[in-house]
Formats: structure tokens, C-alpha cells, sequence
């Protein structure tokens, strides 16, 4: 599914697709909807720096079973 958000709200609120993206993101995180690896995909930004965002802005991270999971699967690609 595909979303458009108008160029004017974006403008009323001061924000580029990608800072909206990023809010967005952090925003499923937090309320535990999105894993780690899921929204760092949303916000278009690797697993590092969607971590660093989420400690600017004092948001813990959640490590559970489908991360641990996937980067073991990560990891086996890389092999």
C-alpha cells in the first residue's frame, strides 16, 4: 500500500519526506508495532543509525527474538 501526504502538510509541518519517514518509524517503534530492523527499513537508514537516532532522542532499544533471528539470518547470507 501506498501512502501520498500532500506537499502542503509537509510544508505546514517543516518536514521532508525522509524527516517524516524517520518520525513515523520511531513512532511504531516505541509503541513496540515495528521491530528494530523493520523500522530502520521504513526510515530508509541502516540498523546503526537508526539506533543512534533512536539514543538522540533517549528512546531504548528493544532487542527481542525476531532481531536476534534476523540478524542470524543476516549473518548466514554473509557466510
Amino acid at each position: 500500500m501506498e501512502m501520498i501526504i500532500s506537499q502542503e502538510y509537509l510544508q505546514a509541518a517543516r518536514m521532508s519526506d525522509s524527516d517524516l519517514l524517520k518520525e513515523i518509524a520511531v513512532m511504531l517503534y516505541q509503541k513496540n508495532r515495528l521491530s528494530l530492523a523493520q523500522a530502520s527499513r521504513l526510515a530508509k537508514m541502516s540498523r546503526f543509525q537508526f539506533q543512534h537516532l533512536l539514543a538522540s532522542r533517549r528512546v531504548p532499544v528493544n532487542y527481542d527474538v525476531s532481531d536476534l533471528e534476523e540478524d542470524l539470518t543476516t549473518l548466514k547470507q554473509l557466510s
